[in-house]
């Protein structure tokens, strides 16, 4: 049995479809970090903010914003390009494929670098430019060839802080136009030709052997002066030894020669006498050491006038040694004065 259905309850119930039609539509809800840019019939009418929205149905009308996008295919990258309605305010990165740059001493080079950047204006980002996310990275790209175009190989390698810094800020003030902000530019990877990196490779032993070779001769230069040095210090104090030692003698023969004549009496002729001794004392000390160096020695002809000398002072005063310790004996009343003097007279010199 068919219900009859009244043309009140169709029209209740149209009226019912329809207003959940208007309410699924028009009610957006938009989330944290997001954006809406909405037009009415068209034209730009606002920006919807995370929360709950309400729109017209049929008369305002999200506008999409075209992102190029890359995905990392094994060694390819694959772009794609998506129309998305929400627009997303959070710092993007965007890697894109590696680049060939020439430098300024003509080594061709590729480039991989990635692009850090914001929306910071939806609607500029909308209006201004057909394909944002595409246009920021050709102008990286053009940026990126026209900063490492001006540098050397040697120095792209040590300046990639520089790099950064010099495209990031060529590209603020044409960004600012769309909306975008730039965070920062990295450049990550330089891939160079197999023959310039094989020649960097070689250019790179041959300064480190270079380095190698001036540190070992830094280093033998530094021990010859060091070794000169210690021999000149010691040259020095050996002298200064003995110039000590010649002078000690000096002044114990000098003194010697003043207690032997002090006893014996200080006439010229006794000075000749011990004088004479002395002399002739030090030639035969110095007899064994000449006679070291073959079996015969011949003795000059002046030796006999010192050990004559030697004689006539042994005649008048029996010997120095003798004399020195008669004179000592008047003078400090020692009983025994041979004992502590007589072997204190050797070359010319007396020790106590």
């Amino acid at each position: 049995m068919d219900l009859p259905i009244s043309p009140g309850l169709l029209i209740s119930l149209i009226i019912v479809v329809i207003g959940i039609v208007i309410i699924s539509k028009g009610l957006v809800i938009v989330r944290q970090s997001e954006v809406m840019v909405v037009e009415r019939l068209g034209s730009f009418n606002r920006v919807l903010e995370s929360g709950i929205n309400i729109i017209v149905p049929f008369i305002e009308q999200p506008r999409a914003i075209t992102m190029l996008r890359y995905r990392k295919m094994g060694e390819e990258y694959q772009a794609i390009t998506t129309d998305e309605i929400r627009i997303d305010r959070r710092e993007t990165v965007m890697d894109f494929p590696g680049q060939p740059v020439v430098t300024t001493d003509n080594v061709t080079v590729r480039i991989n670098g990635a692009l850090y950047y914001q929306i910071i204006d939806p609607k500029r980002a909308v209006y201004e430019v057909v394909n944002m996310s595409q246009a920021v990275e050709v102008l990286a790209k053009t940026t990126l060839r026209s900063v490492v175009g001006k540098m050397e190989l040697d120095k792209l390698f040590e300046s990639r802080a520089e790099v950064n810094n010099e495209i990031q800020a060529a590209m603020e003030e044409p960004a600012s136009k769309w909306g975008v902000k730039i965070s920062r530019v990295e450049v990550q990877d330089i891939a160079m030709p197999e023959e310039v990196e094989t020649a960097m490779r070689l250019q790179m032993a041959a300064e480190r052997k270079r380095r190698a070779t001036v540190t070992e001769a830094e280093g033998e230069k530094s021990a010859a002066i060091a070794m000169a040095q210690g021999q000149r210090e010691s040259s020095i104090l050996n002298a200064q030894g003995d110039k000590e030692s010649a002078i000690l003698r000096a002044q114990g023969e000098q003194e010697s020669i003043k207690l032997v004549l002090n006893a014996i009496g200080d006439s010229e002729e006794n000075k000749r006498t011990v004088v004479g001794y002395l002399l002739g004392q030090s030639y035969i000390k110095g007899l064994p050491n000449m006679a070291k160096d073959g079996e015969r020695v011949f003795v000059p002809y002046e030796s006999s006038a010192l050990l004559g000398s030697m004689g006539m002072f042994r005649e008048l005063a029996g010997s120095p040694e003798d004399a020195v310790g008669e004179h000592l004996k008047h003078r400090t009343g020692n009983t025994n004065p041979s004992n502590s003097f007589r072997s204190g007279v050797v070359g010319g010199s007396i020790s106590s």
